[in-house]
């Protein structure tokens, strides 16, 4: 495991640990335990159904048998998946969040949890995904760890399927936006965990469209739409169409 994927993963272990919802779902009321597990669900399907009305108004992704959800964390979205497709793979880096996330799955075994600690895909063979579903996951990962996801997600979906792919595209310019663009990462994470008292770090980077077309060989961004993003990140949903290519 290269030393970047092995911090992440320490991060997100302790994060899973001791603060599974709230860091899957930053709100400063929902601190220690505040996050209710209905209403967390809720707010996954309050991001997936509109997410599958886009696919279908785009004309993407027209099978629903099987969707990996990366960065699954605590099933949030594994969950809402699960009522549009058949069956849902998710695949995290921390082992206590896919404890939570199986204590949470309310699929009846439609969803499969599983560790990945790669720095790749290769549990899963080509083409073996109608569609991949990540949001606000890719941000949090050293820039190299974030590109070569994005073409392991081309390889694993099947051609005529898609992916949705929500990543800062980014910083505003706010107080807390440059605050994430210019100082040192080491600096941001200090404060992070003495003045906001995370349990762990989260590193925030961001990803241009420019860049994720680039890496994306042999797919087509058809829409980006910008979504949630506070007043530091301006944020953009991806939706990708995967091989069938002129």
């Amino acid at each position: 495991m290269s030393v970047g994927l092995e911090q992440v993963r320490r991060d997100w272990t302790r994060l899973g640990s001791t603060e599974p919802l709230w860091a899957v779902c930053v709100d400063p009321d929902k601190r220690d335990g505040g996050w209710d597990e209905d209403e967390f669900l809720a707010s996954g399907r309050a991001e997936i159904d509109p997410a599958v009305r886009r696919l279908d108004e785009l004309g993407l992704a027209p099978r629903r048998e099987r969707v990996l959800d990366f960065g699954c964390g605590a099933g949030r979205l594994s969950n809402a998946l699960a009522a549009h497709f058949d069956r849902v793979v998710g695949v995290d880096i921390s082992a206590p969040m896919l404890d939570e996330a199986r204590r949470l799955d309310r699929s009846k075994g439609r969803i499969d949890f599983r560790l990945n600690e790669r720095p790749d895909l290769s549990l899963f063979a080509d083409d073996s995904f109608d569609l991949v579903y990540t949001d606000l996951v890719l941000q949090h990962l050293p820039t190299d760890l974030a590109e070569g996801y994005l073409r392991e997600f081309a390889r694993v979906v099947r051609p005529g399927g898609a992916l949705v792919l929500g990543v800062p595209e980014s910083e505003r310019r706010t107080f807390k936006g440059l605050v994430f663009k210019y100082v040192p990462w080491p600096l941001v994470a200090l404060a992070q965990r003495v003045i906001l008292r995370y349990p762990a770090p989260m590193r925030m980077h961001t990803l241009r469209t420019e860049r994720v077309a680039e890496l994306l060989t042999g797919c087509r961004i058809v829409a980006s739409d910008e979504y949630w993003g506070g007043d530091h990140w301006r944020h953009l949903k991806h939706y990708v169409q995967v091989g069938g290519l002129a």
